[in-house]
């Protein structure tokens, strides 16, 4: 079994092995768990049943990580998109009152269109033509993004009317996220392979410990209900292939799907190019190899997840986490994959991992994604100033599609306001065009 292992995902030609892929897998899945139970909470809101939504979560999950898995051999892992799920939700379903059938065609299409063009080879040339130093300012930028929301998840940083964020009180919960922090970054510095599991586990335990709050006035022990439960099948059939494709070709639906893709290829090439860069994937011409396996495998999980009941799947930048522990190979993806079935029976135990014990391990892996800004050339600010728009307007818009936006438009900018023009792939331009398009219909210039 073992050997089978080793030889179909090539386990020692990438320096790695089974019992670290399997803890990657784990601390993907502990990070990026939450939208098991976040995704049906949101898509409830556009009249979905939330206990379908949950066992359709799970299972595109499963679909899309897998197809990254056996087609590229990354350690990818994907689920329900944030961000696009709120878009379905409160946009298309809430503020064009278009049916949750209908936008679940519109998902469903938007994923055979990527499919289509991921064939073509078109999506792959797309994320070579991104500059490196745009790349660069990516994979910083998701870095100081993640950070952010662990700050958030952590307590550590909270909202200030005047100035926007502050930092937060240090009651039982932001410290429980401190010594996880602490925790992590001790064993990460003496290079223990699975420091962020270690650290996840342990945060868990001592918000259990300590009976630290989940919720306004819910103690974590409160939310225990025992260990295994038998999922519920039954409301998931009530979203099981209930997409409305032709309510989705109406024309009133087009801008729409238009907008869905524009936000999943900016959030997935984002996503990719910064794992990818932080896994040391790019090759000497920065350029990331079976990129349009990549997005083939992204794009199948988005049509599958459609097909379930859940909104756009994209590759999870929670992937990073796997990355940092080690994972290097798909049977990261398939050990994360084992663990999203498993929860369809664990559900009670999943759920007892609490905000505040994630929440150090997407800062640590923000600290190391940060890192590869030391890849720039940093005697040439025509490269340094698009990667710090890059990576700034991601936390500060709160979005990975809008710091990438942002960096494809300064990027050719400045290089043709200083007569550096011809250094710029063309389609680094038409990038730009299409950045300035996708933030129109995203309402940014209206």
């Amino acid at each position: 079994m073992l050997e089978t292992l080793e030889r179909f995902f090539k386990l020692k030609e990438n320096g790695t092995n089974v019992r670290t892929e399997f803890i990657a897998g784990l601390a993907t899945f502990m990070t990026m768990a939450y939208i098991i139970f976040v995704n049906p909470g949101i898509l409830s809101a556009a009249g979905m049943p939330a206990e379908g939504v949950f066992v359709a979560t799970i299972l595109a999950a499963v679909l899309g990580t897998l197809c990254m898995a056996f087609i590229t051999n990354y350690p990818f892992a994907l689920a329900s998109g944030m961000g696009l799920n709120t878009f379905f939700a409160y946009t298309i379903v809430g503020q064009m009152g278009l049916s949750w059938q209908v936008a679940l065609g519109l998902v469903f299409l938007e994923g055979i269109l990527f499919i289509i063009i991921s064939v073509l080879p078109v999506r792959e040339k797309i994320v070579n033509a991104i500059p490196m130093s745009v790349k660069t300012g990516i994979s910083a930028g998701i870095g100081l993004f993640i950070a952010f929301i662990g700050l958030q998840n952590a307590g550590l940083t909270v909202d200030n009317p005047e100035t926007l964020v502050e930092l937060g009180k240090i009651g039982t919960g932001p410290f429980i996220a401190l010594a996880g922090l602490i925790i992590i970054a001790i064993l990460q510095s003496r290079k223990v392979k699975g420091s962020i599991l270690y650290g996840i586990i342990a945060s868990t335990i001592l918000a259990f410990i300590f009976n630290v709050e989940v919720a306004p006035g819910v103690p974590i022990r409160e939310t225990y209900q025992g260990i295994v439960a038998l999922p519920n099948f039954a409301p998931w059939k009530d979203i099981l292939f209930k997409l409305d494709l032709r309510g989705a070709l109406q024309i009133g639906a087009i801008g729409a799907m238009i907008s869905l893709l524009f936000v999943d290829m900016f959030d997935t090439v984002g996503t990719v190019v910064g794992v990818a860069q932080q896994a040391d994937y790019l090759d000497e011409k920065g350029e990331l190899p079976k990129a349009g396996k990549v997005l083939l495998a992204d794009a199948i999980g988005t049509t599958g997840g459609a097909l379930f009941g859940t909104s756009t799947v994209t590759t999870y930048v929670e992937s990073a986490a796997g990355v940092g522990a080690g994972g290097r190979t798909g049977l990261t993806g398939v050990f994360v994959s084992l663990f999203f079935i498993l929860a369809l029976f664990f559900q009670p135990l999943v759920s007892l991992i609490p905000a505040v014990a994630t929440a150090p391990a997407l800062i640590i892996v923000g600290a190391m994604m940060i890192t590869n800004m030391a890849k720039l050339d940093w005697n040439d600010f025509t490269e340094v100033f698009p990667a710090f728009i890059t990576m700034v307007f991601m936390p500060f818009t709160y979005s990975i599609a809008n710091g990438i936006a942002l960096g494809f438009i300064v990027y050719p900018f400045v290089k043709l306001a200083t007569g550096k023009g011809k250094e710029v792939n063309w389609l680094a331009y038409l990038l730009g065009v299409f950045s300035v398009l996708y933030l129109y219909v995203y309402g940014t210039f209206r």
